[in-house]
């Protein structure tokens, strides 16, 4: 029997869009808050950052997306009930992977000083790192949750095997809650490689990223890679028999996946937050699923 995968732990329910502040990185508090005000009141009350957020998109310093918000929850600290609180670490540019138990201690305090919170709602590994064991992660992880500093602990970009091997490792009492990975119409390896089959299995929340293809599908990005011209068309048709932007049809793809997957809106222009939420209210047909799919790839399903 499916289950609703979009509730943590705890119980709290994420909605189906997720604001991500990768490019949160200005310096006025008030305009910042604004953009938050306004994805909390179309359903995106999982506010997603990381503590590397701040590096680019033009930022300034390391953590400087978390501090943002921390300013904006000192100013309004109702907010702060509002939300589903999300942020990664582990990322330790030069480095670039650390997920040592000293490291993991100290890089979560930063944040949660940063944040000016007493406990993050759902803390991501950002990336995995290959010379650190899953025990000891698992460890590290399991005694944040203990002392109450994390409500839930999730991974980022880890393959399959990586998952499992944590979770051998951890507790039952504190499950991989959520697994964030790069998932859209442009790249479609977590539908294919079995991470989605996984949150599928262990009920876990599918979180997705980059769901219009870092630009590639919508020409929004800088110095984007050449767009798959026979996708690009077949979106356009979708979008226009629905009455939406490409950019929705992009977002309704990923959406309509079986794992219900929560999917991270980045922008920071709230007239195109407004656009995309607009994606929960589309329902593609099994049939422009797989055209989507086969359009991407390439090649027909045999």
């Amino acid at each position: 029997m499916k289950t609703d995968s979009r509730v943590l732990p705890d119980g709290r329910r994420v909605g189906p869009l997720s604001w991500g502040c990768w490019r949160l990185v200005t310096d006025d508090v008030s305009e910042a808050r604004r953009r938050m005000e306004v994805a909390l009141s179309l359903g995106m009350n999982m506010i997603d950052t990381a503590d590397v957020y701040g590096l680019d998109w033009g930022g300034t310093a390391f953590g400087q997306s978390e501090s943002t918000i921390g300013r904006v929850l000192a100013q309004s600290p109702g907010l702060r009930e509002e939300m589903v609180l999300a942020t990664k670490g582990g990322i330790d540019p030069g480095v670039p992977y650390d997920s040592s138990p000293a490291y993991l201690e100290s890089a979560i305090d930063a944040s949660l000083t940063r944040l000016g919170v007493e406990r993050i709602d759902l803390w991501y590994v950002h990336r995995p790192d290959m010379l650190t064991h899953p025990a000891d992660v698992a460890d590290t992880l399991a005694g944040l949750v203990s002392r109450g500093k994390l409500a839930a602990v999730g991974v980022s970009n880890h393959t399959v095997a990586q998952v499992d091997a944590l979770m051998a490792h951890l507790p039952p009492e504190v499950p991989v809650a959520a697994n964030q990975v790069e998932y859209s119409a442009a790249h479609l390896l977590p539908l294919r490689d079995g991470t989605l089959d996984q949150c599928m299995r262990d009920q876990r929340m599918a979180v997705a990223w980059s769901p219009l293809g870092g630009g590639r599908l919508t020409a929004a990005g800088a110095d984007v890679e050449p767009a798959n011209t026979e996708l690009i068309a077949l979106l356009d048709e979708l979008a226009a028999n629905h009455g939406v932007s490409r950019a929705v049809i992009l977002v309704a793809f990923v959406l309509a996946h079986p794992c219900s997957p929560v999917v991270v809106i980045g922008t920071q222009n709230t007239d195109r937050m407004a656009d995309l939420a607009g994606a929960v209210e589309v329902s593609l047909s099994r049939a422009e699923c797989y055209q989507i799919i086969e359009a991407s790839e390439g090649v027909p399903l045999p």
